[in-house]
């Protein structure tokens, strides 16, 4: 597994989410995205990503009392992205905890560099484990855990893992994990049958891994 940046998408806006991760994959990151502030949670009791690119305007908890909840918890850094580019905002902005505050429209280029700047002063965790019932994976290491126990997984399913618990709730094709992994279609429906038999406590009615009809696998976290 490379040891690619994470970064989680917080947008309420579907497009630009796909756009935003899309972008951000092709340019050498690992990207998770959530819709709202509740999916945003949900993602971080899962991940531990190394930033978090964050819409202000979002519906219900905005991305600055989002921001003043994590900060309370996380030291995970955040960039906040707005169409209100005052300097009042942005002020407010960094008075909740954001470390870097970027106003839309932007360039995608300078979303990079931001991103780029804010890596770079922030030291990145060691492992970034994701838990879900009594297990934790290392997402760094491909190392996984039940307690103190360690599971042995092989590279294949140790490489099917990391991708799909990187984007928990997301479907991933076959096509595109087996493009991602260097295996075969049949390969992959492999490697999830034996990975569910090693974390499901009933393989034939998963909970984690579960099969999406006629599009893919997906993650789901606790």
């Amino acid at each position: 597994m490379t040891d690619q940046p994470h970064i989680l998408v917080v947008d309420d806006d579907q497009r630009l989410r796909r756009l935003l991760r899309k972008y951000l994959a092709d340019n050498g990151y690992a990207v998770t995205t959530a819709g709202d502030a509740a999916e945003a949670r949900s993602q971080l009791a899962a991940i531990a990503p190394d930033l978090i690119v964050l819409d202000v305007m979002m519906p219900g908890e905005n991305g600055i009392e989002l921001t003043r909840g994590l900060r309370a918890k996380l030291g995970v850094p955040i960039l906040l992205l707005t169409a209100m580019g005052e300097p009042a905002d942005r002020i407010k902005g960094l008075e909740s905890g954001a470390d870097d505050y970027l106003p839309k429209p932007f360039e995608p280029r300078e979303l990079l560099l931001r991103i780029a700047g804010i890596l770079r002063r922030a030291p990145r965790e060691r492992s970034r484990l994701a838990r879900f019932g009594r297990f934790a994976y290392d997402l760094l290491r491909g190392e996984l855990r039940e307690e103190d126990r360690i599971v042995h997984l092989t590279s294949a399913e140790a490489a099917l893992l990391s991708l799909l618990v990187a984007a928990p709730g997301e479907t991933l094709s076959r096509e595109e994990l087996a493009g991602k992994t260097g295996g075969a279609l049949r390969a992959v429906d492999v490697q999830v049958t034996r990975l569910r038999k090693k974390i499901e406590t009933d393989p034939r009615r998963p909970r984690y891994l579960q099969t999406v009809r006629g599009r893919g696998y997906v993650f789901w976290p606790d």
